[in-house]
């Protein structure tokens, strides 16, 4: 019998997919636990449909990512820190501190989304990287200042 899943079921596969079963599994364990639906003209047309409305979301999410990062990519961030001798920071600049300043200027990105391989220790301008959507990654200027 063919049937589409509903849900992820391990052993068999993921969410959306069409897979042939047997009979007695499908009555007895799947359709009764609402993780799938008997795969006849009808369901196929839904999956169909609900596959293509998710395609368009996550081209409008791709789109809109895009333009996000040219919003960012035109910021640069002012942070002032305490500095010695040369420029050398006493701490550093993390990602967390870039996260709350992005946050005042009312623009939200999770402080995971800020990928730092190591903590800003200088005064001057750094180029960060921001994870905005799993395809686009923004270069946002953070400028740091002698307080």
């Amino acid at each position: 019998m063919q049937v589409i899943l509903l849900q992820d079921v391990k052993g068999q596969g993921k969410k959306g997919d069409v897979k042939n079963v047997p009979d007695g599994y499908a009555r007895n364990f799947l359709f009764k636990n609402n993780l799938a639906v008997e795969a006849n003209a009808g369901n196929m047309k839904s999956l169909e449909k609900k596959k293509e409305s998710q395609e368009k979301q996550a081209e409008q999410e791709l789109e809109g990512a895009k333009k996000y990062k040219e919003e960012l990519e035109k910021l640069t961030i002012e942070l002032t820190a305490k500095a010695g001798e040369g420029g050398r920071l006493f701490g550093a600049v993390t990602s967390k501190q870039i996260a709350e300043q992005l946050k005042k200027m009312d623009l939200k990105i999770d402080k995971r989304k800020i990928d730092l391989n190591e903590p800003i220790r200088a005064l001057g301008y750094s180029n960060v990287d921001v994870k905005i959507h799993p395809k686009v990654t923004a270069t946002l200027k953070v400028h740091v200042k002698e307080a």
